[in-house]
């Protein structure tokens, strides 16, 4: 393990943990397995399907943000997290595997770090395509409340422009 690497992230996330191991862990697996590198703009894409201390570890150690528009937010609350690399068109899937035994935080941060990628996780292909690179787009103002927002955010709403705070969604409940 790369003790420096860890201190950065650690610096970075505020404490160490767990779930700060596990991204730790899980960029160390699209390392070895696919051979990344710290992404300078979007050639590399994570696709994280939680919102959890894990997630910065990924963008300390890989440069997947959410403002290169390179890191992905896909909300199923699992800890797994999937890689592509645009260049050499490789991509992964990783799941954690359940935990065997009772551990306190800091005995499964440290065992979560010590153990092997193929111990702690499960691995396949991502379920879903690579996502398109991130895209600039128009800002359109509000004409409920006056503040912009992309055009891909913006809904007709009685004939006006608005914003997806003032929208007023119509379902019945189907």
């Amino acid at each position: 393990m790369n003790e420096e690497l860890w201190e950065r992230t650690v610096a970075f996330h505020g404490h160490e943990c767990p779930g700060l191991a596990m991204g730790f862990k899980a960029c160390e697996a699209a390392r070895e397995k696919m051979g990344i590198t710290f992404s300078k703009d979007e050639e590399i894409v994570c696709v994280t399907e939680n919102d959890a201390c894990g997630v910065d570890a990924v963008q300390v150690i890989t440069g997947c943000t959410f403002g290169k528009g390179n890191l992905i937010y896909r909300g199923t609350g699992k800890m797994a997290f999937s890689f592509f690399d645009r260049n050499s068109g490789k991509s992964l899937r990783m799941i954690v595997k359940p935990f065997k035994g009772e551990m306190d935080r800091k005995q499964r941060w440290q065992y979560i770090l010590d153990a092997s990628v193929d111990e702690i996780f499960s691995f396949n292909k991502p379920s879903f395509e690579l996502p398109e690179k991130a895209r600039l787009f128009t800002t359109i103002i509000c004409e409920n409340c006056g503040e912009g927002a992309p055009e891909h955010k913006i809904r007709l709403q009685q004939g006006k422009k608005v914003c997806l705070d003032c929208f007023k969604d119509y379902n019945r409940g189907l």
